[in-house]
């Protein structure tokens, strides 16, 4: 770090060497000409250098000050277009930002707001990321993420926001069921040919049923096909491989469409709460603020 008094000193250097008098300078820095010259007295005795040649009339740069001038300009002014920056940052969106979402999620849902604000922002630069593994926001030094999953308990670094939780239903093709036929109850249904989403460490997750109480039911089931990819298991769905649990948001324009049909609705339930989740250090920065608005309000689901 720069010593303050050190800085002090380049200022009246600068600005007696511009005016040609401690006097001048004095007023332009709102100092008495008695002050201007004991800082330079001090500056050249830290510098075991002489700066000025002084006379009754005028002051002069000396070889040693006229080059020692140059530097000092220099640096004063990397200094104000420093200011200059910061202000901006304080002001408007400006810089890199790193942002990670999960991969389904994050291309359906979160991708088309990044490119409305990257349009909004130009001068931003968004660095996004798509995975669903966990990511430790601080240490990898993500600034905004989306997170679905339940937490047990929010580190106090991180700010969060809980966006709403998304809903899951069992569904197939019409084609699968023609031939198949449709389940009416669990038990039917777990004997039918069953799509699920497997984990990296080759887990599979249970599906999720009303039990009738208001409460849920978790029951692993016997995969036809485990797929690491929420995406892939509804084009397996699809293609009438079979029936796939999954979330209302992920196969809305197929359900829409009728490329796909619920089955069971009456134990259709909620699944895995959806939180925005930002670093408090980083969130009155205003490109952070301006995307954990555009966030909240895009990727709210009820």
């Amino acid at each position: 770090m720069i010593p303050s008094e050190r800085l002090k000193g380049i200022e009246a250097f600068v600005s007696a060497a511009d005016a040609g008098s401690f006097t001048t300078a004095g007023k332009r820095l709102n100092l008495s000409s008695s002050a201007i010259s004991k800082t330079i007295a001090r500056l050249e005795a830290r510098l075991g250098s002489r700066l000025f040649d002084r006379t009754t009339r005028r002051l002069t740069l000396t070889e040693a000050g006229a080059a020692f001038y140059d530097t000092c300009v220099r640096v004063l002014a990397d200094l104000v277009e420093a200011e200059a920056v910061l202000a901006a940052h304080r002001s408007e969106a400006v810089g890199r930002i790193k942002v990670d979402v999960p991969v389904a999620f994050g291309r359906m849902r979160a991708m088309p707001l990044m490119l409305a604000y990257a349009e909004r922002n130009p001068n931003v630069r968004p660095h996004v990321t798509f995975t669903d593994r966990l990511v430790d926001i601080v240490e990898e030094g993500v600034d905004v993420a989306v997170r679905i999953g339940t937490v047990a308990a929010w580190p106090d670094a991180l700010g969060h926001r809980h966006l709403g939780t998304e809903r899951v239903i069992v569904c197939a093709s019409p084609a699968y069921l023609a031939r198949h036929g449709v389940p009416k109850t669990i038990d039917a249904l777990m004997q039918r040919d069953c799509i699920l989403y497997g984990r990296a460490d080759g887990s599979t997750i249970a599906w999720r049923f009303a039990d009738g109480a208001g409460g849920v039911e978790h029951r692993p089931m016997e995969p036809r096909i485990v797929l690491g990819s929420a995406e892939a298991q509804v084009e397996a769905v699809k293609a009438g491989f079979g029936i796939a649990q999954l979330a209302t948001w992920l196969i809305a324009d197929e359900l829409a469409r009728g490329d796909l049909v619920e089955v069971l609705p009456d134990q259709a339930t909620d699944g895995l709460p959806l939180h925005l989740v930002w670093q408090r250090s980083r969130q009155f920065s205003p490109k952070v603020d301006a995307l954990l608005e555009v966030l909240s309000a895009g990727l709210r689901i009820d």
